[in-house]
């Protein structure tokens, strides 16, 4: 993740979760928020009632690996926020469908260059 940064701060967070654009997926959701800057910022949310920490973790490791691969492909000037669905059984998730669920949501947001 050469041209990204982490967002880290709370009101970060806040801020895309009420002023930003929202896609949904199966497993993922986005929020998009413009920042008129050279690079992008990612977050990654996962609630406690996803389930334990160990699968929060890891579904943060297969979120991030995968926007690594896509990163080259991703307009600049971001904030992107991606949050995990209640609904969606981390335990059992694999790193295609987080990817298939990704991919599908840079094609509704047009974030693909």
């Amino acid at each position: 993740m050469k041209k990204t940064k982490m967002i880290k701060r709370r009101y970060e967070f806040s801020r895309l979760y009420s002023k930003g654009k929202f896609y949904f997926s199966n497993q993922l959701t986005m929020y998009l928020l413009k920042n008129n800057k050279e690079f992008n910022k990612l977050g990654i949310a996962v609630g406690r009632k996803n389930g334990k920490a160990v699968y929060r973790n890891r579904i943060k490791r297969l979120i991030k690996e995968n926007y690594k691969n896509f990163e080259l492909q991703i307009k600049v000037g971001y904030n992107i926020l991606i949050s995990v669905n209640k609904k969606c059984d981390i335990k059992n998730i694999d790193f295609y469908e987080v990817e298939k669920s990704f991919q599908e949501l840079l094609k509704k947001s047009e974030l693909f260059i």
